[in-house]
Protein backbone atom coordinates (compact mmCIF):
# COMPACT_ATOMS: atom_id res chain seq x y z
CA UNK A 1 0.00 0.00 0.00
CA UNK A 2 1.32 3.31 -0.89
CA UNK A 3 0.71 7.12 1.06
CA UNK A 4 0.30 7.76 4.73
CA UNK A 5 -0.77 5.66 7.10
CA UNK A 6 -4.08 6.59 8.38
CA UNK A 7 -6.08 5.31 11.35
CA UNK A 8 -9.67 6.04 12.92
CA UNK A 9 -12.10 4.04 15.17
CA UNK A 10 -15.59 4.41 15.82
CA UNK A 11 -17.62 3.54 19.31
CA UNK A 12 -19.68 0.73 19.44
CA UNK A 13 -21.93 2.67 21.82
CA UNK A 14 -25.14 2.60 19.81
CA UNK A 15 -26.47 2.91 16.13
CA UNK A 16 -24.41 4.67 13.84
CA UNK A 17 -26.16 7.91 13.08
CA UNK A 18 -25.54 11.23 10.65
CA UNK A 19 -22.88 12.97 12.87
CA UNK A 20 -20.46 9.88 12.63
CA UNK A 21 -20.96 9.29 8.70
CA UNK A 22 -20.44 12.84 7.75
CA UNK A 23 -18.14 13.99 10.80
CA UNK A 24 -15.44 11.58 9.86
CA UNK A 25 -16.70 7.80 8.23
CA UNK A 26 -17.34 9.21 4.51
CA UNK A 27 -14.14 11.17 4.46
CA UNK A 28 -12.13 8.23 5.83
CA UNK A 29 -13.65 5.73 3.11
CA UNK A 30 -12.73 8.30 0.70
CA UNK A 31 -9.14 7.47 1.62
CA UNK A 32 -9.06 4.16 1.39
CA UNK A 33 -7.74 4.18 -2.11
CA UNK A 34 -4.10 5.76 -1.86
CA UNK A 35 -3.50 5.22 1.76
CA UNK A 36 -2.57 2.74 4.23
CA UNK A 37 -5.89 2.79 6.55
CA UNK A 38 -6.47 1.02 9.56
CA UNK A 39 -10.23 1.55 10.68
CA UNK A 40 -11.21 -0.51 13.97
CA UNK A 41 -14.51 -0.56 16.24
CA UNK A 42 -13.80 1.00 19.44
CA UNK A 43 -15.76 -1.27 21.67
CA UNK A 44 -13.15 -0.97 24.47
CA UNK A 45 -14.28 2.50 24.42
CA UNK A 46 -17.74 1.66 24.93
CA UNK A 47 -17.32 0.38 28.08
CA UNK A 48 -17.48 3.65 29.46
CA UNK A 49 -20.86 3.47 30.06
CA UNK A 50 -21.40 0.17 30.87
CA UNK A 51 -24.02 -1.57 28.08
CA UNK A 52 -25.34 -5.15 28.91
CA UNK A 53 -22.68 -7.88 27.17
CA UNK A 54 -25.43 -9.09 24.69
CA UNK A 55 -25.85 -5.50 24.04
CA UNK A 56 -22.33 -4.39 23.28
CA UNK A 57 -22.01 -7.50 21.03
CA UNK A 58 -25.02 -6.86 19.17
CA UNK A 59 -23.73 -3.36 18.74
CA UNK A 60 -20.28 -3.89 17.56
CA UNK A 61 -22.13 -6.43 14.78
CA UNK A 62 -23.94 -3.27 13.40
CA UNK A 63 -20.84 -1.32 13.55
CA UNK A 64 -19.26 -3.96 11.31
CA UNK A 65 -22.36 -4.02 8.78
CA UNK A 66 -22.86 -0.40 8.75
CA UNK A 67 -19.09 0.57 7.72
CA UNK A 68 -19.10 -2.42 5.24
CA UNK A 69 -22.43 -1.56 3.85
CA UNK A 70 -20.80 2.05 3.67
CA UNK A 71 -18.07 1.12 1.00
CA UNK A 72 -15.65 -0.37 3.09
CA UNK A 73 -13.11 -2.48 1.54
CA UNK A 74 -11.15 -5.61 3.65
CA UNK A 75 -8.88 -5.80 0.84
CA UNK A 76 -7.86 -2.25 0.90
CA UNK A 77 -8.41 -1.34 4.77
CA UNK A 78 -7.18 -3.27 7.97
CA UNK A 79 -10.55 -3.37 9.78
CA UNK A 80 -11.17 -5.23 13.32
CA UNK A 81 -12.32 -4.60 16.83
CA UNK A 82 -10.39 -2.96 18.31
CA UNK A 83 -10.72 -5.97 21.52
CA UNK A 84 -9.25 -8.12 19.38
CA UNK A 85 -5.75 -6.66 19.81
CA UNK A 86 -5.26 -6.29 23.44
CA UNK A 87 -2.00 -5.44 23.62
CA UNK A 88 -3.25 -2.28 22.84
CA UNK A 89 -3.86 -1.75 26.64
CA UNK A 90 -0.66 -2.68 27.93
CA UNK A 91 0.36 0.25 25.52
CA UNK A 92 -2.22 2.67 26.86
CA UNK A 93 -1.04 1.54 30.72
CA UNK A 94 2.38 2.48 29.64
CA UNK A 95 1.20 6.04 28.47
CA UNK A 96 -0.76 6.42 31.64
CA UNK A 97 2.04 6.70 33.81
CA UNK A 98 3.75 9.83 31.73
CA UNK A 99 0.16 11.37 31.41
CA UNK A 100 -0.79 14.06 34.14
CA UNK A 101 -3.59 13.87 35.69
CA UNK A 102 -4.37 17.75 34.59
CA UNK A 103 -3.89 16.85 31.19
CA UNK A 104 -6.87 14.65 30.99
CA UNK A 105 -9.17 16.82 33.28
CA UNK A 106 -8.27 19.69 31.41
CA UNK A 107 -10.46 17.84 28.07
CA UNK A 108 -13.52 19.59 27.08
CA UNK A 109 -14.86 16.30 26.02
CA UNK A 110 -15.26 15.53 29.75
CA UNK A 111 -16.40 18.25 31.65
CA UNK A 112 -18.89 18.49 28.86
CA UNK A 113 -20.12 14.70 29.58
CA UNK A 114 -19.94 15.29 33.16
CA UNK A 115 -22.21 18.71 32.48
CA UNK A 116 -24.74 16.75 30.47
CA UNK A 117 -25.03 14.34 33.51
CA UNK A 118 -22.54 11.28 32.67
CA UNK A 119 -21.38 9.44 35.25
CA UNK A 120 -17.80 10.12 35.93
CA UNK A 121 -15.62 7.22 35.98
CA UNK A 122 -11.60 6.04 35.15
CA UNK A 123 -12.85 5.24 31.58
CA UNK A 124 -14.45 8.43 30.55
CA UNK A 125 -11.39 10.67 32.36
CA UNK A 126 -8.48 8.31 30.55
CA UNK A 127 -10.50 7.88 27.35
CA UNK A 128 -7.68 10.01 25.41
CA UNK A 129 -5.12 7.68 26.84
CA UNK A 130 -6.32 4.66 25.32
CA UNK A 131 -7.00 7.00 22.41
CA UNK A 132 -3.17 7.58 22.47
CA UNK A 133 -2.69 4.74 22.47
CA UNK A 134 -5.04 3.06 19.52
CA UNK A 135 -3.65 5.79 17.45
CA UNK A 136 0.55 5.33 18.28
CA UNK A 137 0.59 0.90 18.43
CA UNK A 138 0.05 1.58 14.85
CA UNK A 139 2.66 3.95 13.41
CA UNK A 140 -0.48 6.31 12.76
CA UNK A 141 0.76 9.48 10.40
CA UNK A 142 -2.64 10.80 10.23
CA UNK A 143 -5.94 10.74 12.54
CA UNK A 144 -9.41 12.35 10.22
CA UNK A 145 -10.92 14.08 13.28
CA UNK A 146 -13.93 16.48 13.91
CA UNK A 147 -12.94 19.75 15.79
CA UNK A 148 -14.06 18.15 18.89
CA UNK A 149 -11.44 15.32 18.52
CA UNK A 150 -9.19 17.25 18.14
CA UNK A 151 -8.12 18.09 21.63
CA UNK A 152 -8.09 14.38 22.27
CA UNK A 153 -5.34 13.76 19.50
CA UNK A 154 -3.06 16.81 20.80
CA UNK A 155 -3.24 14.70 23.83
CA UNK A 156 -2.02 11.82 21.63
CA UNK A 157 1.15 14.39 20.58
CA UNK A 158 1.64 15.28 23.63
CA UNK A 159 2.14 11.76 25.21
CA UNK A 160 4.31 10.64 22.24
CA UNK A 161 6.51 13.56 22.42
CA UNK A 162 6.95 12.97 26.30
CA UNK A 163 7.47 9.42 25.69
CA UNK A 164 10.06 10.01 22.83
CA UNK A 165 11.86 12.81 25.12
CA UNK A 166 11.89 9.96 28.34
CA UNK A 167 12.91 7.09 26.68
CA UNK A 168 13.95 7.56 22.96
CA UNK A 169 14.04 9.71 20.02
CA UNK A 170 11.40 8.29 17.21
CA UNK A 171 9.99 5.48 19.24
CA UNK A 172 6.49 6.79 18.88
CA UNK A 173 5.46 8.20 15.62
CA UNK A 174 3.33 11.75 16.18
CA UNK A 175 0.81 12.00 14.91
CA UNK A 176 -0.85 14.93 12.51
CA UNK A 177 -4.56 15.49 12.26
CA UNK A 178 -6.68 16.21 9.32
CA UNK A 179 -9.63 18.31 10.31
CA UNK A 180 -12.56 18.44 7.85
CA UNK A 181 -14.13 21.98 8.66
CA UNK A 182 -17.18 22.37 6.50
CA UNK A 183 -18.33 18.91 8.29
CA UNK A 184 -16.41 18.67 11.71
CA UNK A 185 -19.73 19.40 13.29
CA UNK A 186 -23.68 17.60 12.35
CA UNK A 187 -26.45 19.38 13.93
CA UNK A 188 -28.30 17.07 16.08
CA UNK A 189 -32.52 17.03 16.43
CA UNK A 190 -32.29 19.46 19.09
CA UNK A 191 -29.51 21.64 17.15
CA UNK A 192 -26.17 20.88 19.14
CA UNK A 193 -23.73 18.21 17.94
CA UNK A 194 -25.06 15.08 16.57
CA UNK A 195 -24.32 12.76 19.58
CA UNK A 196 -25.51 9.45 20.99
CA UNK A 197 -24.67 10.63 24.35
CA UNK A 198 -27.45 13.28 23.92
CA UNK A 199 -29.86 11.30 22.90
CA UNK A 200 -30.30 13.43 19.34
CA UNK A 201 -29.16 11.54 16.52
CA UNK A 202 -30.77 9.67 13.49
CA UNK A 203 -29.67 6.64 12.32
CA UNK A 204 -27.59 6.34 8.59
CA UNK A 205 -30.58 3.20 8.52
CA UNK A 206 -33.69 4.32 9.57
CA UNK A 207 -36.65 3.80 7.49
CA UNK A 208 -40.57 4.29 7.57
CA UNK A 209 -42.47 6.05 9.98
CA UNK A 210 -40.16 6.15 13.02
CA UNK A 211 -36.91 7.78 11.63
CA UNK A 212 -39.93 10.11 10.21
CA UNK A 213 -40.66 11.09 13.20
CA UNK A 214 -37.38 11.99 13.95
CA UNK A 215 -36.92 14.61 11.03
CA UNK A 216 -40.06 16.27 12.02
CA UNK A 217 -38.98 16.97 15.50
CA UNK A 218 -35.72 18.95 13.98
CA UNK A 219 -35.22 22.10 15.82
CA UNK A 220 -36.66 25.19 13.82
CA UNK A 221 -37.41 28.84 14.45
CA UNK A 222 -40.40 30.16 14.55
CA UNK A 223 -40.94 31.96 11.32
CA UNK A 224 -44.16 32.12 9.99
CA UNK A 225 -44.94 30.15 6.91
CA UNK A 226 -45.34 32.84 4.29
CA UNK A 227 -42.30 34.35 5.53
CA UNK A 228 -38.66 34.88 3.86
CA UNK A 229 -36.27 32.63 6.07
CA UNK A 230 -32.93 31.99 6.60
CA UNK A 231 -31.34 29.09 5.11
CA UNK A 232 -27.74 29.46 7.13
CA UNK A 233 -29.22 29.37 10.25
CA UNK A 234 -31.50 26.63 10.07
CA UNK A 235 -30.99 22.77 11.22
CA UNK A 236 -32.80 21.55 8.74
CA UNK A 237 -31.23 22.70 5.88
CA UNK A 238 -27.47 22.46 7.65
CA UNK A 239 -28.44 18.20 6.99
CA UNK A 240 -30.05 18.88 3.07
CA UNK A 241 -26.46 20.12 2.46
CA UNK A 242 -24.60 17.19 3.54
CA UNK A 243 -26.66 15.04 1.38
CA UNK A 244 -27.69 17.14 -1.62
CA UNK A 245 -26.28 18.51 -4.90
CA UNK A 246 -24.64 22.23 -5.42
CA UNK A 247 -28.09 22.50 -7.45
CA UNK A 248 -30.47 20.91 -5.31
CA UNK A 249 -29.01 23.45 -2.57
CA UNK A 250 -29.39 26.18 -4.48
CA UNK A 251 -33.13 25.45 -5.12
CA UNK A 252 -34.45 24.78 -1.58
CA UNK A 253 -32.15 27.70 -0.30
CA UNK A 254 -34.22 30.14 -2.91
CA UNK A 255 -37.62 28.75 -1.91
CA UNK A 256 -36.64 29.73 1.84
CA UNK A 257 -35.67 32.87 0.78
CA UNK A 258 -38.48 33.18 -1.05
CA UNK A 259 -41.24 32.35 1.76
CA UNK A 260 -44.42 30.71 1.07
CA UNK A 261 -42.49 27.44 2.39
CA UNK A 262 -42.79 26.49 6.27
CA UNK A 263 -40.28 24.03 7.67
CA UNK A 264 -42.23 21.10 7.57
CA UNK A 265 -42.06 21.42 3.72
CA UNK A 266 -37.87 21.37 4.51
CA UNK A 267 -38.13 18.64 6.65
CA UNK A 268 -40.19 16.69 4.10
CA UNK A 269 -37.32 17.34 1.43
CA UNK A 270 -34.29 16.38 3.72
CA UNK A 271 -36.45 13.16 4.47
CA UNK A 272 -36.80 12.57 0.73
CA UNK A 273 -32.88 13.53 0.23
CA UNK A 274 -32.12 10.98 3.30
CA UNK A 275 -33.60 8.09 1.54
CA UNK A 276 -32.70 8.34 -1.46
CA UNK A 277 -28.77 9.19 -0.35
CA UNK A 278 -28.60 5.94 1.71
CA UNK A 279 -30.67 4.00 -0.48
CA UNK A 280 -27.92 1.57 -2.23
CA UNK A 281 -26.03 1.55 0.95
CA UNK A 282 -29.52 0.18 3.24
CA UNK A 283 -29.56 -2.67 -0.09
CA UNK A 284 -26.17 -3.83 1.11
CA UNK A 285 -26.15 -3.80 4.34
CA UNK A 286 -29.53 -6.32 4.35
CA UNK A 287 -27.62 -8.58 2.55
CA UNK A 288 -24.39 -8.73 4.63
CA UNK A 289 -27.02 -9.26 7.75
CA UNK A 290 -27.85 -12.39 6.04
CA UNK A 291 -24.17 -13.59 6.55
CA UNK A 292 -22.64 -13.31 9.87
CA UNK A 293 -19.74 -15.64 9.37
CA UNK A 294 -18.86 -13.26 6.28
CA UNK A 295 -18.86 -10.60 8.76
CA UNK A 296 -16.73 -12.05 11.39
CA UNK A 297 -13.80 -13.17 9.15
CA UNK A 298 -13.44 -9.98 7.69
CA UNK A 299 -12.93 -8.83 10.85
CA UNK A 300 -10.90 -11.74 12.29
CA UNK A 301 -8.42 -11.37 8.99
CA UNK A 302 -8.29 -7.68 10.54
CA UNK A 303 -7.36 -8.35 13.30
CA UNK A 304 -4.69 -10.99 12.73
CA UNK A 305 -2.89 -8.07 10.16
CA UNK A 306 -3.58 -5.50 13.19
CA UNK A 307 -1.78 -7.09 15.41
CA UNK A 308 1.32 -7.95 13.04
CA UNK A 309 1.68 -4.31 12.85
CA UNK A 310 1.00 -3.69 16.57
CA UNK A 311 3.85 -6.63 18.02
CA UNK A 312 6.38 -4.87 15.90
CA UNK A 313 5.73 -1.56 17.79
CA UNK A 314 5.81 -3.15 20.84
CA UNK A 315 9.63 -4.76 20.74
CA UNK A 316 10.36 -1.16 20.18
CA UNK A 317 8.44 -0.13 23.71
CA UNK A 318 8.50 -2.86 26.08
CA UNK A 319 12.50 -3.02 26.32
CA UNK A 320 12.58 0.78 25.70
CA UNK A 321 10.65 1.36 28.94
CA UNK A 322 12.46 -2.03 30.73
CA UNK A 323 9.95 -5.01 30.39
Amino acid sequence: MSGKRILTGIQSSGTLHLGNYFGTMRQSLEMQADNQCFYFIANFHSLTSMPEPALLRERTFNVALDFLACGLDPEKTVFFRQSDVPIVQTLSWILSCICPIGLLERCHSYKDKLAHGLEANHGLLAYPVLMAADILLYDTQVVPVGKDQKQHLEVTRDLALRFNNRYGEGLLVVPEPMIQEEVAVVPGLDGQKMSKSYGNTIEIFGEGKPVRSKFMKIVTDSTPLEEPKDPDKCNVFALYKLMATPEEQAELRQRYRAGGMGYGHAKEALFKKYSEYFAEMRARRKKLQEKPQLVEDILQDGAARARAVAQKTMERILPAVGL
